[in-house]
Order: structure tokens, then C-alpha cells, then sequence
């Protein structure tokens, strides 16, 4: 960064003279020359003899500037969207995918965009771009799928640290979407299925565990009461009678068939 009082010899001042000269001789018209209007989301990096005046940039509203000595350049400061296109990436378990995602970002140093680097947001681009291919590559499938917001936080710091020199400041990194293979979706889907089958007869096996308990401590309770079985017993022949049945089964238990046996033997 210059300094209008340093540096520009004696050819440059010279060339300041006589462009002062020039304004005045032509006054009423080059006055228009010299007033630049630069809007509200907008800057400007003067240059003066091919020097940057100072560290920051002018605007927003008027600014002056001299014909043949001065040129500026204007830099948006609105927030710029970057899309990714889809990205074909080996994830870390060896799956091939393709992951787009967008970028947003702005210019917080016009100064720095204009003299750092040649074209800011190509190169901004490009670094998203490989950005998403590096850190996805260290990435399985499966930490892919469930940790996008912690994968778009990691890019957008490496991103935001690369471009501070550039006068870039990363806003926010969304990954839009992840596509696999079609294999690779059935073989997912059959996994799913037989996860669910598992955990289904699993439960269905808990249950009757649990059913077998009761019935066991069912039958203790019933065992140490006789008459208990009898009103349980004329408690079945109640709910079957209450239902339109034309056949009505009587279940008799083994003891009730024994003791019959013993009257008979007895009479």
C-alpha cells in the first residue's frame, strides 16, 4: 500500500501536473470524468499511478478521482453463492458416490480481492471443490450419510482459513445431497430389512419369555388353590357361552378325569 507523497518520482509528477492542467483547461466536462458514483453494496480500490492509495477502499456514494492517473476497480461486497457440482468421491470404506453441495460467502477486504489474487471467486471455487473431495475421502459412507452438518462445518473452516489472506469470509457450507450406486441402495435396503427381522423375533421372543413366566406363576397360584381352577374353569364356560356358537367344547382337566376314575373303582 502507497502513499500519494512517496515513490512516484519525477516522471509521475509530471504526469499529476499535467493531468491537473488538462482538468482545469476542460473544467465543466471533466468534471463528470472525475465523479464516480459507487453504490451502497459496492467498494472501490484506487489506484494512483498503479498504486493502491490506501488500506481501505472507498465508497459508498461519490468519490473523486483523477483522469489519466487515477483507475479504480469496484468489488461487490453482497453475499456470493457457489455451487458445487456433483463430485464422484471414494469414500473411506471404498463406496463411489457423487456429493454436490453449495457455498456462501463474502467479501470482507476489498482491498485484498483486488491485490491478493488474480480472480477471487474462481479461485474460491475451486478451492471448495477440492475441499469437499479431501474431507469426504477420509469419510465412510455411513458417517457421510448421518454427520453432514459436522463434515460442513470442518469445510467451512478450512475454507475460511485459506481465503482469509484473500479477503473472503466463508459464511456457511451445506452439502445438498449424497447419491449413491443402485447396488449399493438394495444392498442397504436388504441390511435394513434383515436388522428389522432380527430385532422383530427378538422381541416376539421376549414375549414369550415374558407369557411363560406368567403362565408359570399362574399355575403356582392355582395349584396352591384348587378351588381356583374350578372358578376359572366356569369362567371359560362363561365367555364361550356368551358367543354365538352352535358346538360348545367342555374341557375337563386330567385331575377331574382322575378322580372320576377313583369314585368308579370305588363304587
Amino acid at each position: 500500500i502507497a502513499d500519494r507523497q512517496e515513490g512516484i518520482g519525477v516522471c509521475g509528477w509530471i504526469l499529476v501536473s499535467l493531468s491537473f492542467l488538462l482538468v482545469l483547461i476542460t473544467f465543466p466536462i471533466s468534471i463528470w470524468a472525475c465523479i464516480k458514483v459507487i453504490r451502497e453494496y459496492e467498494r472501490a480500490v484506487v489506484f494512483w499511478l498503479g498504486r493502491i492509495l490506501s488500506k481501505k477502499a472507498k465508497g459508498p456514494g461519490l468519490i473523486l478521482i483523477l483522469p489519466y492517473t487515477d483507475t479504480f476497480i469496484k468489488v461487490d461486497l453482497r453475499t456470493v453463492t457457489c455451487n458445487i457440482p456433483p463430485q464422484e468421491i471414494l469414500t473411506k470404506d471404498a463406496v463411489t458416490t457423487q456429493v454436490d453441495g453449495v457455498v456462501y460467502y463474502t467479501i470482507h477486504s476489498a482491498v485484498s480481492a483486488v491485490a491478493n489474487i488474480t480472480d477471487v471467486h474462481s479461485a474460491t471455487f475451486l478451492l471448495a471443490q477440492t475441499t469437499l473431495r479431501n474431507i469426504l475421502g477420509t469419510q465412510s459412507l455411513a458417517q457421510l450419510l448421518a454427520g453432514r452438518e459436522e463434515i460442513a462445518h470442518s469445510i467451512q473452516a478450512i475454507l475460511d482459513s485459506a481465503t482469509e489472506q484473500w479477503g473472503i469470509k466463508v459464511a456457511r457450507v451445506e452439502i445438498k445431497d449424497v447419491r449413491i450406486p443402485v447396488a449399493m441402495q438394495r444392498a442397504m435396503a436388504d441390511e435394513a430389512e434383515a436388522a428389522r427381522e432380527a430385532r422383530a423375533k427378538v422381541v416376539a421372543a421376549e414375549g414369550e419369555m415374558n407369557a411363560s413366566k406368567a403362565l408359570q406363576q399362574v399355575s403356582m397360584v392355582l395349584a396352591e388353590s384348587p378351588a381356583g381352577l374350578q372358578l376359572r374353569y366356569l369362567q371359560t364356560l362363561t365367555t364361550l357361552a356368551a358367543e354365538n356358537n352352535s358346538t360348545i367344547v367342555f374341557p375337563f382337566s386330567i385331575n377331574m378325569l382322575e378322580s372320576l376314575g377313583q369314585k368308579n373303582r370305588g363304587g
